[in-house]
């Protein structure tokens, strides 16, 4: 090993250096406190948990991107977080038990055992917020629009947001009482969108004419707004279940293209992202130049129910790495350039300028590098008795 591969990181892994970790900062402060005016409390999980604790109610996805280890006073096994929504179902169900709704947000940095398959990380800091205790479509409405409200914030421009709904396809499946293999291979069908093999499967295991014709035309049911229409009319006999997705997905499309008018509505029917985990309607918000989606979301019913108390549950998470990467500006020059010399008058000021909100940074003996590079516009001089701020374009 060369001393130069000592230094090299995991893959997957990185540092996050000035200025982007002033940028992801600011950032992580202004979700926040946006989410705080919505009435969100933040929350601080734990970066490792006991593992059974930790993937209970998870799907086997989580379990595989967990990284494992023992615990020296205990010996039982551990787990790193990889998605700390787990967690907060857990803080809400069993920690907080409280009553109505609860929402909590979060910012926490999470650790994963296999790199994203497209952005490459393995160490996001993922931010999020979830909604408890209210089964309505109202709740999925508010975090899809603190979904929008986030990427605004981050500075994204043209964002597209792709729509489903997971109880149609379940619905199907339970009516159709179809085998646990034959149901997988319909459902790997879809996820590929493979619309003749799902045709092909369909026809040799459903006998059913109607519930036949009305599965083959899931893969076939996505684009525009007016695929709600669409559907609306392929499931015309479909049970309640099938009629209560659909009126959830034309009331949020509703909201959306009366007040996000320049958000791209995409809605797939199909879409079974999150299957084993997600109950209800889910999105993801896409912007282009980036090949994955920027925030994930959508309801996750009765995750609670492993902690002894199952509760309606809805919210979204992203990576704040991958948000400061929005809005790409050259370091700011805002700085005061001081001098380091014992005098009280100079200490006084510089105290009040730092107090005001100002930075400065004084001069330290001997140092080679100016105020330039240290992104300061500014300096204090000394002139007529007093220490005053110039300029150092002048």
């Amino acid at each position: 090993m060369t001393i130069a591969d000592r230094w090299l990181l995991p893959d997957g892994m990185d540092e996050v250096l000035p200025p982007q970790a002033l940028r992801m900062e600011s950032l992580r402060r202004g979700l926040m406190d946006l989410y705080y005016r919505w009435g969100y409390d933040l929350v601080m999980p734990p970066p490792v948990e006991f593992l059974d604790s930790l993937l209970t109610g998870a799907g086997t996805d989580l379990d595989l991107q967990t990284f494992k280890l023992t615990d020296q006073l205990t010996g039982r096994l551990m787990g790193a977080s990889a998605d700390v929504t787990p967690q907060v179902a857990r803080m809400d169900a069993h920690s907080l038990r409280r009553q109505g709704p609860v929402r909590l947000c979060y910012c926490a940095h999470v650790l994963r055992a296999r790199a994203d398959e497209h952005q490459g990380g393995r160490s996001p800091v993922q931010a999020g917020l979830e909604l408890f205790g209210h089964a309505g479509i109202e709740a999925d409405i508010e975090i899809v629009k603190l979904a929008l409200a986030s990427l605004s914030f981050a500075g994204a421009n043209d964002v597209h947001l792709a729509i489903g709904h997971i109880g149609i396809y379940r619905a199907l499946a339970e009516e159709a009482h179809l085998e646990d293999d034959v149901e997988s291979l319909i459902f790997e069908a879809l996820e590929r969108k493979a619309v003749s093999e799902v045709d092909a499967l369909i026809e040799q295991h459903i006998s059913d004419a109607s519930l036949a014709a009305m599965f083959k035309q899931l893969p076939r049911l996505h684009g525009s707004v007016e695929v709600l229409e669409r559907a609306r009319n392929i499931f015309a006999n479909g049970s309640q279940a099938i009629v209560d997705a659909l009126d959830q997905l034309v009331a949020l499309q509703h909201v959306l293209s009366t007040a996000y008018d320049e958000v791209t509505l995409y809605f797939d029917l199909a879409e079974l992202r999150g299957y084993q985990y997600h109950t209800g309607l889910v999105f993801a918000a896409y912007v282009p130049g980036y090949g994955q989606a920027l925030v994930k979301g959508g309801r996750y019913d009765d995750t609670g129910r492993a902690f002894g108390r199952p509760r309606p549950a809805t919210g979204c998470s992203m990576d704040l790495k991958q948000l400061a990467t929005l809005c790409q500006r050259a370091p700011s020059h805002d700085g005061i350039w001081a001098p380091m010399e014992e005098d009280e008058a100079l200490s006084q000021r510089i105290h009040a300028l730092r107090d005001a909100g100002e930075r400065v940074v004084q001069q330290l003996p001997g140092q080679s590098t100016d105020a330039l590079a240290h992104f300061c516009d500014r300096q204090l001089i000394y002139r007529d008795g007093a220490w005053h701020i110039e300029s150092l374009a002048n």
